[in-house]
């Protein structure tokens, strides 16, 4: 096969590297090739005022959410187009961590249930970075069942009062705006009682509150709400039709967050090919041999299905129960990688300063901050389950409480 571009993608390219050239942070380019996982570094600069720059350039010149219509801040690029800018920003693109969330999530759901009104409002200003969105989704008491939330709204004229508590909130002390699913009706059963809107995070009765993470970082949060008002014509969706719309983020979430996770195969590599084991090459054993090959296979297979659901998407197909599958395998990849570079590196391996330990201590870092990426977005065991049931189409797992009201369903408490 021949990987070349075309003439039409040599001129695109040519043209995303001399923006970058001229317009990337350049100063911050050292900072950043030092980001652990997890922690983008940006030195002495405050990393969200640097990421809001570079995402406002990157719109100011039509080089943001690239495949999104021009109308909403992109530039309806084709999907080859979007990833010949993806090779391209490299080391840039780790300023965008903290957009993923409002471009790769809300942005989808805001694109296909809100009025034409908001999203010429919050679109475009979501493409520039110039505002942040989160996603309120998680409660204590659901655990990996969404379903089973029990945060409350209850109508209230044209506005709804909103009651309740989200929890692993990742941006939300960032974040200007959210989209938050709710619990309308305890009466029916509790996939059928759901109902999305959308809200401002500075609303009289929000109250964010960050959670210290093991790797130092305060990524998530838990977020409170009381009587908070949200106007009706913020809601996402018919009332009672929350899940149908929650499915269409969940389904952008996995697809964003399988594509964006490091699964550390380039750096594993790199490792390997510096280390000796017994005196010789580590790349030389046999076992580690076939380490690497195994995790290459693994590694083609997700950038070959991240590259399926681009031309999905390019054809205008919504993204499918299979993207649980990129997830699933880069999320338990990654920490695969990350133990076996610390058995790698001996008793450095618990060194955490990223200018003395081996590699800047991106293992130390992928290791510490991999059980999250196996529970956020959808736990190993969710992933497992759609993947048999909707792309396998094996048989339903048994549920106890399918179809009773969800003020029926038997708790802890009761």
């Amino acid at each position: 096969m021949d990987f070349s571009d075309t003439k039409e993608e040599a001129e695109f390219r040519a043209q995303a590297r001399a923006f970058i050239n001229s317009h990337a942070p350049a100063y911050l380019s050292e900072h950043l090739a030092r980001s652990g996982f997890g922690n983008t570094n940006t030195g002495s600069y405050d990393t969200l005022t640097e990421a809001k720059k570079w995402q406002k350039a990157k719109a100011d010149n039509g080089w943001a959410c690239l495949m999104w219509p021009a109308e909403y801040g992109g530039r309806g690029a084709s999907p080859i187009q979007n990833v010949i800018w993806s090779q391209e920003e490299g080391l840039y693109s780790r300023l965008s961590g903290m957009f993923i969330i409002g471009q790769g999530m809300c942005a989808p759901t805001l694109m296909a249930y809100a009025g034409a009104e908001h999203k010429r409002r919050y679109l475009p200003k979501l493409a520039s970075g110039e505002e942040v969105w989160c996603q309120l989704f998680s409660e204590p008491h659901g655990g990996s069942d969404l379903a089973g939330l029990r945060t409350r709204a209850q109508r209230d004229g044209d506005e709804w009062v909103i009651n309740g508590q989200k929890i692993w909130t990742s941006g939300a002390q960032h974040s200007d705006y959210g989209i938050l699913i709710t619990r309308t009706d305890p009466d029916v059963a509790k996939h059928k009682g759901l109902t999305m809107f959308f809200l401002d995070m500075k609303s009289p009765g929000v109250r964010i509150v960050p959670i210290k993470q093991a790797n130092g970082n305060s990524e998530f949060n838990e977020v409170y709400f009381d009587d908070v008002r949200i106007p009706d014509h913020q809601r996402l969706g018919e009332v009672g039709e929350g899940w149908r719309v929650s499915i269409t983020t969940l389904m952008n979430e996995r697809m964003a967050i399988g594509g964006s996770i490091a699964t550390g195969f380039p750096e594993i590599y790199d490792l390997v090919s510096r280390a000796t084991l017994g005196g010789q090459p580590a790349l030389e054993n046999p076992a580690v041999k076939s380490r690497l090959a195994d995790w290459y296979v693994k590694a083609a297979g997700l950038r070959n299905n991240a590259s399926r659901m681009i031309s999905a998407l390019s054809k205008g197909e919504m993204p499918g129960p299979e993207n649980s599958m990129g997830k699933l395998v880069a999320g338990n990849m990654m920490q695969d990688i990350a133990k076996f570079a610390l058995d790698l590196q001996g008793q450095g391996g618990t060194l955490v300063d990223a200018q003395v330990a081996e590699g800047a201590a991106r293992f130390q870092a992928m290791l510490l901050r991999s059980p999250a990426v196996r529970i956020e977005g959808g736990t190993d065991q969710i992933l497992r389950n759609i993947i048999g049931e909707r792309v396998l189409g094996l048989p339903e797992d048994m549920r106890a409480d399918k179809g009773i009201p969800f003020n029926q369903i038997p708790t802890s408490g009761n």
